[in-house]
């Protein structure tokens, strides 16, 4: 990696960083690309070589942790609830700022909307409606009740400040998800 690249990652990041703060502060349709620029350290003309507007900024960022996500469940794929989870809930608590502000701060019910639909496909391929505790009941139901109340918790986390390590949380949403599906 050239110093130009580490450059424009350096300024990337430094952007999405500042943008992320200003929303836990203040409202989406506040924020100026001024402010993010001023927060960030970098001209306006840097800002828009990387991103079209505000909004382009936040779909990227969305799309970022949504991808890490799917990247994450890949290559936990081999593990139980349990176990995954625990990596899961350690990619949340590194990346606190922006989740808490997109679950919890009032940031973008587009994301809550796009987490879900993410949580309802990890799960998906894991619900057995052909025998066992789940035998005749519909999988989109069971997808949706699941996902929906992982989603929850996960808001309840954030809004208490994580009073439990992300080990703890795991354990315990492992337990409840294994015990429905």
């Amino acid at each position: 990696m050239g110093k130009v690249d580490r450059r424009i990652l350096k300024s990337q990041e430094a952007i999405k960083k500042a943008f992320i703060e200003l929303m836990s502060e203040k409202n989406f349709d506040g924020i100026t690309i001024q402010e993010i620029s001023d927060r960030a350290d970098v001209s306006r003309r840097t800002f828009y070589l990387h991103y079209l507007d505000k909004y382009d900024l936040l779909d990227k960022l969305i799309e970022e942790h949504i991808s890490n996500l799917k990247d994450l469940c890949v290559s936990l794929s081999d593990m139980d609830f349990i176990s995954g989870g625990q990596f899961f809930f350690e990619y949340f608590e590194r990346n606190y700022l922006f989740f808490s502000t997109m679950l919890v701060g009032g940031g973008e019910l587009s994301f809550r909307a796009q987490f879900l639909e993410f949580s309802v496909e990890l799960l998906k391929g894991e619900v057995d409606t052909t025998e066992g505790k789940n035998k005749g009941l519909n999988e989109e139901i069971i997808l949706r009740f699941v996902a929906a109340a992982y989603v929850e918790v996960i808001e309840w986390w954030f809004k208490e400040g994580m009073p439990q390590p992300p080990r703890v949380m795991a354990e315990e949403v492992g337990e409840l998800i294994e015990r429905i599906l």
